[in-house]
């Protein structure tokens, strides 16, 4: 298994007079959808695969529930979801309200089992793909 990256070069926004530089962003081969995602559940437990795709359903339903009541979600060792929110900045806290906030972004922190796997991450150049 490896994890594909491009090589992309780029200014320094700070600094336009500065030499580019190249920097390697990561390359997405494929989406997995989510019945892909069942049947490879399911390959694995005794599940069958309507039985994990529903425990999926569930799990979206649930995560967006707790979300929308201001909980934080911890699973295991996977990590945990949250809301942020980017808002207008006012100038005292009493002009501060609810109609200042203008997007919610739900953000995951990876628990220790999935920071200690990317660690043994090995990347490769997307140029080794074999068409």
């Amino acid at each position: 298994m490896s994890v594909f990256f491009n090589k992309i070069e780029r200014g320094n926004p700070m600094d336009t007079t500065a030499p580019k530089k190249w920097y390697a962003t990561l390359k997405t081969i494929n989406q997995v959808k989510e019945k892909e995602v069942a049947q490879l559940i399911s390959d694995e437990t005794t599940l069958n695969r309507k039985e994990a795709e529903m425990s999926l359903d569930q799990l979206e339903k649930v995560l967006i529930r707790l979300l929308l009541e201001s909980n934080s979600v911890e699973l295991g060792d996977w990590g945990s979801f949250h809301l942020t929110c980017n808002s207008e900045g006012v100038e005292t806290k009493d002009a501060l309200t609810a109609s200042n906030i203008k997007g919610v972004n739900i953000r995951f922190v990876p628990g220790k089992v999935l920071r200690n796997a990317l660690k043994n991450a090995t990347f490769k150049y997307t140029e080794s793909i074999v068409s």
